[in-house]
């Protein structure tokens, strides 16, 4: 099936159409090939993986191929496979993707689970106070609420597009949590509100000049205001602890993703704030150094 062309062999059947897409993918360079053809096709179809292979002798008819065949173009232009379909799957959600946010990364499930580990399940007095700082699609404050449906949840984005999205997943994914959905930049909206027991961000932690060098599926699709950390990666993580220092309760907790190379400089700014203790790290799954955790410090 040559894309771009009207020209089709008489009959293409689903598992056909499978090896011809992975071949072609990955002349083109494309990662996990057979992945991304059936993930395409199943949308294309909307089918489940497993129709495809329960049905991988039944033909597809020229409406289907026209319709598969405009996703191959994009896929081979790089757009990536979660904004062409429009979902994403993260922790035990389905979450709704578009271009105005970024896409949620395994590596984020590692803030996650570390959340888990600190928020109670239960709660003999108040309800903690929990609030995600650019909480884009919502897949980490959606994910914790999802497990720790008891507590008082916060999800903030500077994007108006980003917050209802958010509050779309939260619906689609009925999660029945008390989330309020706010748009602001940082802790900007909440100067009379009181103090938080956990705070969870994703900042954006590139440095400008690092973004140039990211693939294609990045640097052409995903938005640079939750990618550009300015010019040492830093800025966004430094002004949310700064601004923690006034927002969080004495022993609340703070935790942030962070890139895999930016554990001392976080360590170290965090220390010369004066206000956290405990500060230390946790790998992701690959076994680099993702989530920065710190406790404000009681007074003595």
């Amino acid at each position: 099936m040559k894309v771009g062309s009207d020209q089709t062999p008489a009959v293409w059947t689903i598992g056909r159409l499978i090896s011809w897409t992975s071949d072609y993918f990955n002349s083109h360079g494309i990662d996990s090939p057979r992945l991304t053809a059936e993930l395409l096709l199943c949308h294309s179809l909307c089918i489940r993986r497993l129709d495809l292979y329960l049905q991988h002798d039944k033909p597809l008819s020229q409406v289907e191929l026209s319709a598969f065949k405009s996703l191959i173009k994009r896929r081979v232009e790089r757009e990536p496979v979660a904004y062409i379909t429009g979902s994403k799957g993260f922790w035990t959600l389905d979450l709704s993707v578009t271009r105005d946010v970024l896409i949620p990364r395994p590596d984020t499930e590692c803030l996650v689970e570390t959340a888990l580990h600190v928020i109670p399940s239960e709660t003999d007095t108040k309800p903690l106070r929990i609030i995600d700082l650019g909480t884009g699609t919502g897949a980490i404050i959606l994910s914790i609420a999802s497990e720790r449906p008891v507590h008082h949840y916060y999800a903030v984005d500077v994007s108006e597009k980003a917050v209802n999205l958010a509050r779309k997943n939260k619906d689609s994914n009925n999660i029945q949590a008390e989330i309020s959905f706010i748009c602001g930049s940082w802790f900007g909206p909440f100067a009379e509100m009181p103090l938080f027991d956990v705070v969870v961000s994703n900042p954006p932690y590139i440095p400008s000049a690092d973004i140039p060098g990211l693939e294609p599926e990045i640097t052409r699709y995903e938005p640079m205001l939750a990618l550009d950390g300015d010019s040492n990666g830093l800025s966004c993580i430094g002004k949310i602890m700064d601004d923690a220092r006034i927002y969080l309760k004495d022993g609340g907790v703070l935790m942030m993703e962070t890139g895999f190379d930016q554990k001392f400089a976080v360590m170290e700014m965090a220390d010369r704030f004066g206000c956290y203790e405990d500060i230390h790290y946790i790998k992701d799954s690959a076994g680099h150094d993702r989530v920065a955790v710190m406790k404000k410090r009681n007074p003595t």
